[in-house]
């Protein structure tokens, strides 16, 4: 460990205990579910614990000494002036340091571990000794722009950075109970307060994220100004503000309509989307119910028709950008890691607001399937983009394409630790608690096998989860009558239920309420169909039109060349539909840390390699019986490029 400058009294404070969750809405907040925090919400074993050991073991610590290497953490000692020389790397590098202070903070608060102490302390005091005496901090900009302050504010990162600080910083405290980060981010929250909004420079970040850490900031400090300071921020964005000042288009910035009058994101997916996360905050902080509707018609316009079947967004290469309504080609996807991030946190939020299955739903499809193939199973290489098709033979020109394969960072390193701090915190996705007709209740949104406590009763949960759909939940301890809720994802239609043995219905795409007075062994049971589903897009999505993906469970598979035999490549292989349905189902222990493989019957594409490029249409053939000829394993989207890099695809073309 490198040593540091001394910084600011690290002790621990005294009083409460602090509510150790991401997102804690106040007592007053319009929310019709509280989280469940980490400890009270724990896993202990199964699919999701397994990536979070990893993440615990591997990348929190590999990450501290990429942010040495890579520059991130003299920059800051540059900015102190303990070291000299010029800062490196792109604008917003300070945010990775919070991020992975973020990610250290949850880590720690899942499990207590001196080592990873001493790394959050450690790296504090360089945050610390670098902030100006006024509150300012930005090493990058410290440095290089010898005192200018918030000249291009469209591009400089000053406010995004200030909130991954805030995040960060409410992570360390909650989990720790430290005041020195926490001190850092007030003295700057403080600042921001003095120099922006009405009366003061009426100016927007180019890149949200602000807006979240300063409500999270103020549900920790109770200090109203910075919830006060989100909202105009959320409510300034949309006039054309970056136009105006520095004569760019707005839209990549999400500038160009008011969050309240958008119908769906637009620009760079992940600001857009940040934006929106932050804005529900500010709606349910304010219980402002009209920015709450807007909030819903955006992600029905996202989910509806920007959004890629694996839950991933940002169909565009050029800025990284959502595309036009149905724009969604599969090997040119951008699907960025972090804007997967970024819609986790959005429908988490939702789901707070309002209680619809809906949000958990798409938080899932979007942790399995988007988030989760951005990180490597040895938990330390990292994909920035996520297309779900690469051509036989693709040579890679830019370092984010998935032709590079997995890299263990990044010049623009965004999102692996983006990824750790999503890892660390995973357990507070699981449940939530809320008294219905003042009856206690929890809520089962994820499925892990663990255990959670609230609401005066605890229940243990125990699944196979992907790969088998039994979910069974024993209560430990109950407070005598309360509510015990269970998501019956969309998907899961056909879902069957037993409470104390005796049948109840299970609906698809809500939730399974039992409500009784529950004894110490009481057991509730979902199990979900693990069923072959052959999915197709809407017409309009061009670029997919006479494919299909094939689903089981949560899960979206893909085939990868690995998996072909020679002679068959993946960018030629056919499927039909009654085909695919029959398709069985294997679990392998012995393939990619345990999967479960789909055989699957495909037809080679006949004429495929040869020929000219375009040739006359032939009469539609008719489906001959029997004649597949190859039966080929199908992996999990997420696992692939983990044995060796090579053609995969998601979409495949009917026969």
């Amino acid at each position: 460990m490198t040593s540091t400058t001394a910084g600011p009294d690290l002790s621990p404070t005294s009083g409460a205990q602090p509510v150790n969750t991401p997102v804690a809405p106040t007592a007053d907040a319009a929310v019709t579910l509280q989280p469940v925090p980490l400890g009270a919400s724990r896993s202990t074993g199964g699919f999701w614990f397994d990536r979070m050991q990893a993440n615990r073991r591997q990348a929190i610590r590999t990450g501290y000494e990429k942010l040495e290497t890579a520059g991130n953490l003299r920059n800051l000692r540059i900015a102190a002036g303990v070291e000299q020389g010029e800062a490196k790397g792109p604008i917003f590098m300070d945010s990775d340091v919070y991020k992975w202070l973020e990610a250290a903070g949850w880590e720690y608060g899942r499990e207590a571990d001196e080592e990873v102490l001493g790394w959050i302390r450690e790296v504090t005091a360089v945050v610390a000794a670098a902030q100006a005496d006024d509150g300012y901090l930005d090493s990058v900009q410290q440095v290089r722009g010898k005192g200018e302050r918030y000249t291009g504010l469209h591009w400089s990162h000053e406010h995004y950075c200030a909130g991954h600080l805030f995040q960060a910083a409410v992570a360390v405290h909650r989990s720790t109970g430290d005041t020195g980060l926490l001190d850092v981010a007030v003295k700057l929250a403080d600042h921001l307060v003095a120099t922006f909004g009405p009366g003061g420079i009426e100016e927007v970040d180019g890149h949200p994220v602000v807006e979240m850490g300063l409500v999270e900031l103020f549900r920790e400090t109770g200090n109203r100004a910075y919830l006060d300071l989100a909202r105009w921020f959320v409510d300034a964005r949309g006039h054309g503000i970056i136009r105006t000042r520095f004569g760019v288009d707005p839209t990549y910035f999400s500038d160009r309509v008011p969050v309240r009058e958008a119908t769906s994101p637009e620009g760079h997916s992940v600001r857009a989307v940040y934006l929106t996360a932050g804005a529900a905050d500010v709606a349910a902080e304010t219980g402002d119910a009209e920015l709450l509707d807007a909030l819903v018609r955006q992600w029905e316009g996202m989910l509806s028709s920007k959004t890629y079947v694996t839950g991933g967004i940002g169909s565009r290469w050029d800025f990284e950008q959502f595309g036009d309504h149905y724009e969604l080609g599969p090997d040119r996807a951008y699907a960025e890691t972090c804007a997967a991030i970024a819609s986790v946190q959005w429908s988490w939020r939702m789901l707070l607001a309002t209680g619809e299955a809906r949000y958990a739903d798409l938080v899932e499809r979007t942790l399995f399937n988007a988030f989760l193939p951005g990180v490597s199973l040895a938990g330390t290489e990292y994909f920035y983009v996520n297309a779900l098709q690469l051509r036989h033979g693709a040579h890679a020109e830019e370092e984010r394409s998935v032709a590079h394969g997995r890299r263990p960072w990044f010049d623009c390193a965004c999102c692996p630790p983006n990824i750790m701090r999503t890892l660390s915190q995973l357990d507070a996705y699981v449940a939530t608690t809320a008294d219905r007709d003042g009856v206690p209740g929890i809520q089962l949104h994820q499925f892990t096998t663990g255990e959670v406590q609230a609401g005066g009763a605890r229940v243990r949960v125990s699944t196979e989860y992907p790969w088998d759909g039994t979910v069974r939940v024993e209560v430990l301890e109950s407070p005598g009558e309360f509510e015990l809720a269970l998501r019956v994802p969309g998907w899961a239609e056909g879902a069957t239920a037993t409470v104390a043995g005796q049948d109840v219905p299970a609906a698809a795409g809500d939730y399974l309420r039992v409500r009784r007075g529950f004894a110490p062994g009481d057991v509730v049971e979902l199990v979900l169909p693990m069923t072959v589903r052959p999915v197709e897009a809407d017409p309009r999505v061009d670029a997919v039109r006479g494919c299909v993906v094939v689903e089981r469970g949560p899960l979206v598979y893909a085939v990868e060349q690995a998996d072909l035999p020679e002679g068959l490549v993946a960018d030629d292989v056919r499927v039909r539909v009654a085909e695919l349905r029959d398709a069985r189902a294997e679990h392998r222990p012995d393939l990619l840390e345990g999967v479960t493989v789909l055989h699957l019957p495909v037809h080679a594409a006949v004429g495929a390699a040869t020929g000219p490029l375009y040739r006359p249409a032939g009469d539609d053939p008719a489906p001959q019986a029997g004649d597949a000829t190859q039966v080929v394993p199908a992996v999990p989207y997420y696992a692939w490029a983990n044995r060796e890099l090579g053609a995969m695809r998601v979409w495949l073309p009917r026969a």
